[in-house]
């Protein structure tokens, strides 16, 4: 299991779940692909991949399809993630509805200065003194760190004393740890600049 093929298979789920509001009910491996700009043959070894097993002429019933890749993705309950840092990134994260509309929740966050204001009453901040302990007791597998690059290490070096199994990291660093430990970066500056590279270039061709 690869990152690509997990992130292609939130893909499939998500135009499948585009599919049955549209009223379909079956779905053939040539129609996902379509979606996705790739190949038939790759959507079919995922799926094998994933033990996710079709009929080649009758195609996929897309609520079976459904049920599946969202038990594989951890889906079939409440995702609860943790927060560290509530700056401006942090803040943004907190007022974004669309998390819930994915079943994942930010259940805690947690800051350097536990009286800074969130915005959202229904989210407790807590000091960072207490972001091991309340991992352990609630069972948190994965957080989000959203913290100056300076203070992104110590965060991610307590996150796994705390027994965090993966981390979405916003800070503009490569944080160093286990290889098991999988760490998707976002780092938005680099991101956009690396647009305007795109579009600098066709503008040269």
């Amino acid at each position: 299991m690869n990152r690509r093929s997990i992130i292609r298979l939130s893909k499939y789920k998500n135009t499948l779940q585009r599919l049955k509001a549209m009223g379909f009910v079956k779905v053939f491996s040539d129609n996902l692909a379509d979606a996705l700009g790739i190949r038939s043959t790759q959507v079919r070894k995922d799926f094998s991949q994933f033990k996710i097993t079709g009929n080649k002429r009758g195609g996929y019933i897309i609520d079976e399809l459904l049920e599946k890749i969202l038990r594989i993705l951890g889906k079939t309950s409440i995702q609860r993630v943790v927060l560290v840092g509530i700056g401006n990134i942090g803040r943004a994260l907190l007022h974004y509805k669309g998390f819930e509309n994915e079943g994942i929740e930010i259940d805690s966050a947690f800051d350097i200065n536990p009286d800074k204001q969130t915005g959202r009453d229904d989210i407790s901040v807590y000091p960072m003194e207490q972001l091991v302990g309340y991992i352990q007791k609630e069972k948190i597998e994965v957080a989000v760190i959203a913290v100056p690059d300076i203070a992104a290490q110590r965060v991610f070096d307590l996150l796994l004393q705390a027994g965090i199994k993966g981390v979405l990291n916003f800070a503009p660093i490569r944080l160093r740890g286990p290889e098991q430990i999988p760490v998707t970066n976002v780092n938005l500056v680099l991101e956009i600049e690396n647009l305007f590279c795109f579009v600098n270039a066709k503008k040269e061709e």
